[in-house]
């Protein structure tokens, strides 16, 4: 069946300031207040000032291009655009978590005590073969495309929902940000080349202090090291990942809310995601980017944060959603 985008039909949001610009700037605006107040102990506050200025700048000309031409194009670019930040704001989680003593001890005798192993540990020295490490990679890389497919999804469909489920992926994210900033957990990847394997195959996990505050290496993790998708994820690692953020996943989280919303929109294309999610899930664990323990809380949690999120929307935004001409 063809689909009818009309890019530049003419929409009235009746607001300059879109659901998901208003709570990016107040989530700016809170950790801007955290930079002042831990300003002696950062690495680089001033320029994670200016950078958030630029941000700020950033959405103001968004916003005049918009009023300029008031259509569904200038609307997804201004959503999209605020989506795309989320690349920003997740290392920078790092830099305020940095200073504080690192948990990842706590975690993984939590884990140790769970299980009576390390799970991240086990799965990927049990299942080494590119038969089950590029499928988990594959599932891993598919992260951000899977959000990508959801959101235009959206827009191309249930174009008066757009702006909502765009609200709810990006306030869900800010409130698993804001929980990482104060509880620094890197996640076995990190921690476990630190403290040695022998210690890990020991059961002894000593805490390192503030290691990470100084020290952010990442070594190439498990699997078939010669795979197409292995490499990709490795590469995106090398340019984007911090020890911060793993508990609870986000990935397992974010993922498990996207699924929800394919599901609300299209049973079809909820299942058509399903394989690609199970993988990813698994993968978080198979890649040692998480302790089992963070990815069972990050699917729990997924829930409250959910509905959380699309109260949020429906109690402040929701009467003055898109309105198209």
């Amino acid at each position: 069946m063809a689909v009818e985008l009309r890019l530049f039909e003419r929409i009235e949001s009746g607001k300059s300031l879109f659901a998901v610009e208003r709570i990016s700037l107040m989530y700016n605006a809170l950790t801007s207040v955290l930079i002042f107040i831990l300003y002696p102990e950062m690495d680089h506050p001033g320029t994670m000032l200016l950078e958030r200025l630029g941000i700020v700048l950033l959405t103001f000309l968004l916003i005049g291009l918009y009023q300029s031409f008031p259509c569904r194009m200038t609307a997804f670019v201004r959503m999209v655009v605020q989506m795309s930040l989320l690349a920003y704001w997740y290392p920078d989680t790092y830099e305020f978590n940095r200073i504080f003593l690192n948990l990842d001890h706590v975690f993984a005798a939590a884990e140790q005590a769970v299980f009576h192993c390390q799970p991240a540990v086990e799965f990927s020295e049990h299942c080494p073969s590119e038969w089950f490490s590029e499928p988990f990679n594959m599932g891993y890389f598919f992260y951000y495309p899977m959000m990508l497919i959801v959101t235009v999804w959206y827009f191309v469909f249930r174009f008066k929902w757009f702006e909502k489920i765009c609200f709810v992926l990006v306030v869900s994210f800010f409130i698993y940000y804001l929980f990482y900033i104060f509880v620094p957990v890197a996640g076995p990847q990190f921690y476990f080349p630190v403290i040695g394997m022998d210690n890990v195959s020991s059961g002894i996990f000593p805490p390192i202090g503030d290691y990470f505050n100084h020290h952010a290496f990442l070594l190439p993790g498990p699997g078939y090291e010669h795979g197409f998708f292995y490499n990709l994820v490795e590469a995106s690692q090398q340019v984007g990942e911090r020890p911060t953020a793993a508990f609870p996943s986000s990935h397992v989280a974010i993922s498990t809310i996207v699924m929800i919303m394919a599901w609300r929109v299209s049973h079809k294309l909820a299942y058509c995601l399903l394989p690609f999610y199970l993988l990813l899930c698994c993968a978080t664990v198979y890649i040692q980017a998480h302790y089992l323990i963070d990815s069972i809380v990050g699917f729990v949690s997924s829930f409250f944060v959910y509905v959380l999120a699309t109260k949020m929307y429906n109690r402040w935004f929701a009467s003055r959603a898109f309105v198209t001409k």
